[in-house]
């Protein structure tokens, strides 16, 4: 069974610090209160989305573009927040493309205790 690698899984980690203890995206969202997108579950729904769909891996699993992931998923957080702001480059489809979640029971029983 394969798992994410430790760096897909160390870029995830430190998105999803920097995203909460608001220093993602530096310097675009500096200053701004994007506090609202936790009490908008779809807002950080899209946010995460955008940055998971943008990030690279090679063809050992490490992390190409962790900074430009982060830097679209900024880009959303700021179009979200201030309606004045512009993504420049648009985002395409694929970007913000909320993808089908797994089901409500894991599909291997023994993924769900940790044994391989």
């Amino acid at each position: 069974m394969a798992r994410l690698g430790d760096s897909v899984s160390g870029a995830l980690r430190s998105f999803g610090f920097w995203l909460a203890n608001g220093t993602v995206g530096y310097p675009l969202l500096e200053g701004i209160d994007y506090s609202c997108i936790f009490r908008e579950p779809s807002a950080l729904e899209e946010a995460m989305a955008i940055y998971a769909n943008v990030l690279c891996v090679d063809e050992s699993g490490r992390v190409l573009n962790a900074r430009a992931a982060e830097r679209r998923a900024a880009q959303w957080i700021r179009s979200y927040v201030d309606p004045t702001y512009v993504v420049d480059p648009p985002f395409e489809s694929w970007e913000v493309a909320l993808h089908e979640p797994p089901g409500r029971a894991d599909r291997d029983p023994n993924a769900a205790s940790g044994q391989l």
